[in-house]
């Protein structure tokens, strides 16, 4: 046997099963859980975003493949029935589930999605409450107005991490990253978790995803909710945090600063109920992403009744849910 051969019969399995989260549409939750199934093997680290070569992320290099594939090497990932990758930013991305598919020849993935309303006002609070300047408009109808400008390259915060997370509206845009997602792997290798119906049945929602991935469905696992929705305790302490001066940034190691800067704003935020959209943006909102929710619907084969009304309009509430997951 050459060393070649010896080599591939004696690697370790790769990551066969990618989360392809959304912001704000409860990866974090759904990360959690798969992470406490006894079969299943999730990277200790959430978001390395190692597929998807077209986010346009600030000061943040790719990790090489050897990297990678070193987080699923443990015997626990090696022993489990299916290895995790969860990461925000693959659902939005153009590239990564192709690149998934070109990875792993049984690669699946498990899409997270949102009322897309809902989902753009929770990742703009997100983006708010975050200390580092990620979004510096304060006002969530200028900030969706502000798009036409942010595409052509304006109005984009300095520090923020990755500018494309500021174009809302193709955050949301479900329909045309589904569809990509079912033509790069086949609709059968795609399980869609809508974040609302996760929260509404936990359990079931649990049961169905861990039978289609060929695990255990009777494992108790612990739903209660994390990720809550917080809001800023100071805008000053906020805006404190964002302008930091380089020499202090370039004389405290990188790790430690962002280990600081996490704690600061951990301690800036508190835990509370999102203030609603105005009733006038959110009909407005409600009315431009009307023919995306049908979109959608028509991608799944099914209607998403909690994304309507009684009266069946692709309208949502006119209160937005008080966890952000």
């Amino acid at each position: 046997m050459d060393n070649a051969a010896h080599d591939m019969l004696h690697a370790p399995p790769l990551p066969d099963t990618f989360v392809l989260g959304a912001p704000k549409c409860g990866t974090t939750a759904l990360t959690r859980y798969l992470d406490a199934h006894p079969q299943l093997f999730v990277a200790e680290r959430k978001d390395i975003h190692f597929f998807g070569a077209d986010l346009d992320f600030r000061n943040r290099p790719r990790e090489t493949r050897q990297r990678y594939l070193e987080r699923f090497s443990s015997d626990h990932a090696v022993d489990a029935v299916r290895r995790v990758d969860s990461s925000v930013w693959y659902l939005y991305s153009r590239s990564a589930v192709a690149e998934m598919a070109a990875f792993h020849p049984d690669a699946r993935a498990i899409a997270l999605i949102r009322h897309p309303v809902d989902a753009m006002y929770a990742l703009w609070s997100q983006l708010r409450l975050n200390g580092l300047g990620d979004e510096t408009i304060d006002d969530f109808g200028e900030a969706v107005a502000a798009e036409p400008d942010r595409r052509r390259g304006l109005r984009i915060p300095p520090h923020t991490p990755l500018p494309s997370a500021l174009l809302y509206r193709e955050v949301v845009s479900f329909s045309q990253q589904l569809s990509r997602a079912f033509e790069a792997l086949g609709r059968d290798r795609v399980f869609v978790v809508v974040q609302e119906e996760m929260k509404t049945d936990t359990e079931g929602t649990l049961r169905a995803l861990f039978d289609w991935l060929g695990v255990r469905s009777d494992v108790e696992i612990d739903t209660r909710p994390v990720n809550t929705a917080k809001a800023v305790r100071s805008e000053s302490v906020r805006k404190l945090l964002r302008l930091m001066p380089g020499s202090m940034k370039r004389a405290v190691p990188a790790g430690l600063r962002q280990g600081l800067s996490k704690r600061l704003r951990g301690m800036n935020a508190r835990h509370e109920k999102r203030q609603p959209l105005s009733d006038a943006l959110r009909r407005t909102l409600d009315m431009d992403l009307a023919e995306e929710i049908s979109r959608v619907e028509a991608v799944l084969g099914r209607p998403i009744p909690s994304w309507r009304t009684a009266d069946g309009a692709s309208v949502a509430a006119a209160t937005t849910s008080a966890q952000s997951t």
